[in-house]
């Protein structure tokens, strides 16, 4: 049964990608947020239909450490409390999260929108291209503390600010708010 809901949230992401890649073309340019909204909300429905869970991803690196871990060190993953309860495996949020990579993938490619930089255009105009490494180290760290404050939160943007508004969780507002609050303080930092 996992397996058959880890398909379907896979093949459901890459048509949605290639939905987009063929919207892209018609209209150009970017999406409108009502439409990207839309498609948001829908996949947020299927998903809730055929996992019974909300859309959510900060347990994905949890689980990514754990099947690491398991690697390593079996007989200590599978002492600890979080791994007893949640078994490090490839589930339906796993393969969503590997599927949203590749929807993404697809729909830039067929969008023509696909990029390869190391660094994006705003940055480079700002400090400069030479400093990748820099851009490097400071998206490693902002990465490593957005994972932990997703797991403090217990939720991500997507667990609150998707699944968690649409079910109007106070805490998932307040959240989202934050959320924004702080994009924009942090934002005024680096620019």
């Amino acid at each position: 049964m996992k397996k058959q809901i880890a398909l379907q949230i896979f093949i459901l992401v890459t048509l949605t990608s290639n939905v987009s890649a063929q919207i892209n073309n018609q209209i150009g340019g970017s999406w409108s947020p009502y439409l990207t909204g839309f498609f948001i909300g829908t996949l947020l429905l299927l998903t809730l239909y055929f996992s019974n869970k909300p859309i959510g991803v900060s347990s994905f690196y949890a689980t990514l450490a754990g099947m690491i871990g398991k690697r390593v060190s079996p007989s200590h993953i599978l002492k600890l409390d979080y791994y007893k309860n949640n078994p490090p495996e490839i589930n339906w949020e796993f393969v969503f999260v590997i599927s949203t990579v590749v929807g993404s993938f697809i729909a830039a490619y067929f969008g023509e929108e696909f990029n390869l930089s190391w660094v994006p255009q705003l940055w480079s105009n700002t400090f400069g291209t030479d400093s990748i490494t820099r851009y490097g180290i400071i998206a490693f760290i902002g990465g490593i503390f957005m994972s932990f404050g997703a797991r403090l939160a217990d939720g991500c943007t997507s667990g609150h600010g998707i699944s968690g508004t649409s079910q109007l969780n106070v805490a998932s507002w307040i959240s989202v708010i934050c959320f924004f609050i702080s994009g924009m303080i942090a934002i005024r930092f680096i620019y």
